[in-house]
């Protein structure tokens, strides 16, 4: 049986380069860029066109669902981004954990700005930070943590937030909520393959059984080279099944057996689904380089 076949995941462009666009437009009026990732996947995370969009503005990097990996593997990342001059702020946006400190680190860059009005003779003026990240990384839910209220709809599904629009946090900081952006082609398969397992990619085209095989694959890798930063075998202790010796795809068929009739696509999408809710425990799906 054949579950990955050589489809490709793919999404629809045309609503990616009117957000794109517009976003753009409104970047000219922007302080500060607080630019969310997924902590399960911080690197698949950092929009390509980032850097050119950000420019000399100020930006702050934060990696939203810390709660969903091991303080170990926070500890790597955070060591990593500190060599690479960046100071990365975890939060757990949904339950306001590490938001205070974003909010302080906006603050301080619009400081900056303000220093720069005064000096040529112009009154301060609240600082404009724009919240920018993949689909589905926790922006609004970061948004409606930094406003200490819920404004903004917030779920737990890609394409939630639709258009750009301004919103007062304090007296001193407007937050621009900006749709999910993705890349508008992504000719690596491994990247479009991890986020659609942490399923950060918006409105996409994707085989379940093929993403799901490809999780086994990276579960079996990651415990390979560095169990120390895994639950202790995360597929054994959920299903009662053991993934060693086997491939990715006979895993699939395996777990579908035994637990779901011998129906693969709901083996799938419940393995997808076990990961991305924590029910397989705190798993990081990337290591820093080197």
């Amino acid at each position: 049986m054949n579950i990955t076949g050589q489809s490709t995941i793919q999404w629809y462009p045309g609503h990616i380069a009117k957000a794109e666009k517009d976003l753009k437009e409104q970047l000219k009026r922007v302080d500060v860029v607080l630019e969310v990732r997924d902590a399960r996947i911080p690197l698949t995370t950092q929009h390509p066109k980032i850097q050119d969009w950000v420019g000399s503005k100020s930006r702050v990097l934060v990696l939203n669902r810390v709660d969903m990996i091991p303080p170990q593997m926070q500890q790597l990342w955070t060591k990593w981004f500190l060599s690479q001059g960046e100071v990365p702020y975890f939060t757990d946006a949904q339950h306001g954990k590490g938001v205070a400190a974003v909010t302080k680190a906006a603050s301080a860059a619009g400081v900056e700005v303000n220093q720069k009005r005064r000096d040529r003779g112009m009154l301060p003026r609240p600082v404009r930070a724009v919240v920018i990240g993949f689909p589905n990384v926790g922006k609004s839910a970061l948004i409606n943590r930094l406003l200490g209220k819920r404004v903004v709809e917030s779920a737990r599904r890609a394409g939630v937030t639709k258009q750009l629009r301004w919103i007062r946090i304090s007296d001193t900081i407007e937050l621009l909520d900006a749709p999910g952006v993705i890349p508008a082609k992504l000719d690596d398969q491994e990247t479009a393959v991890k986020l659609a397992i942490c399923d950060d990619i918006g409105e996409a085209s994707y085989d379940n059984q093929r993403v799901a095989v490809e999780l086994v694959e990276l579960l079996k890798y990651l415990e390979a080279v560095a169990s120390n930063f895994l639950p202790e075998s995360p597929l054994k202790s959920r299903y009662e099944l053991d993934a060693v010796d086997i491939t990715g795809e006979d895993y699939l068929v395996a777990l579908a057996k035994l637990k779901y009739q011998g129906d693969v696509e709901r083996a799938a999408r419940q393995l997808l689904n076990d990961f991305r809710t924590g029910l397989l425990g705190k798993i990081g799906l990337e290591l820093p380089p080197g």
